[in-house]
This record gives C-alpha cells, sequence and structure tokens, in this order.
C-alpha cells in the first residue's frame, strides 16, 4: 500500500511539473503576443514621421499578422495543453486520495484486531483467575 501511494505522489509531482512547463510556456508566448503589438505600434508610428518608412509598412504589416497568427496558434495549442494536464492532475489526486484512504482504512482494521485480540487476552486471564480463585 506504501508502494502505491508513493507511486501516486510521484505521478501527483511529475503531472504538476508539467503543468508549470505549460503555464510558463504559456505565458512566453502571451509576452511575444504583447511585444508583436507593441512592435506593430512603433512602426505605425515611425511610417507616420517618416515617409520612405510607409512604403515598408504594407510588408511589415503582412509579416506581424503572419507572426501574430502563429503566437495564436501556439496560445491555443498552450490553452488544450493546459486543460488536458489540469484533467490528468486532478485524476491523480483522486487515485492518490483514494489509496491514502485504503490505507486508513486497513491501518484502522488491524488497530482493531489488535484491540480485539487484546481483550479477548485479558477476558481470558480474567477467566483463568476466577477459576483459580474458586
Amino acid at each position: 500500500m506504501a508502494s502505491l501511494i508513493k507511486l501516486a505522489d510521484l505521478e501527483v509531482e511529475q503531472l504538476q511539473k508539467r503543468l508549470r512547463e505549460i503555464a510558463d510556456r504559456r505565458v512566453a508566448v502571451e509576452l511575444v503576443l504583447e511585444s508583436l503589438a507593441m512592435e506593430g505600434r512603433e512602426e505605425t508610428a515611425r511610417a507616420t514621421l517618416d515617409a520612405s518608412a510607409g512604403w515598408y509598412l504594407v510588408g511589415f504589416r503582412e509579416g506581424l499578422k503572419a507572426r501574430r497568427a502563429k503566437a495564436d496558434a501556439d496560445l491555443k495549442v498552450c490553452a488544450m495543453e493546459e486543460a488536458g494536464a489540469r484533467d490528468a492532475l486532478s485524476r491523480a489526486f483522486e487515485e492518490q486520495k483514494k489509496y491514502e484512504m485504503l490505507a486508513e482504512t486497513a491501518r484502522l482494521t488491524a488497530t482493531r484486531k489488535v484491540a480485539k485480540l487484546e481483550t479477548a487476552a485479558l477476558d481470558e486471564l480474567a477467566l483463568r483467575g476466577r477459576f483459580r480463585a474458586a
């Protein structure tokens, strides 16, 4: 039973680590999206100040649009992975709890058996004492 609990603990730890990695990757993608938005604003401001930069603005926006689409797709993948990891983690927690409850039940059952044996032994000693006295 202890081995099962240790394995369940290990699985929970691994799933928590995986969830943290996915969350870190999601944050990184969100930062990329923010930097792309800022880059777009800066390029638009530069194009309004410099007429020659305006010629390149259309191409820049096309490239920005493609990079933003890739980052959005990456963000959706991260969201799906995160949802799957959360589900797996909740199932692992349920399994862990089930093993812990079984171990506790087994411990309580063993304690009750020991108590019954001790009570029976004390009853037997008391009966022997009565027979000797009589």
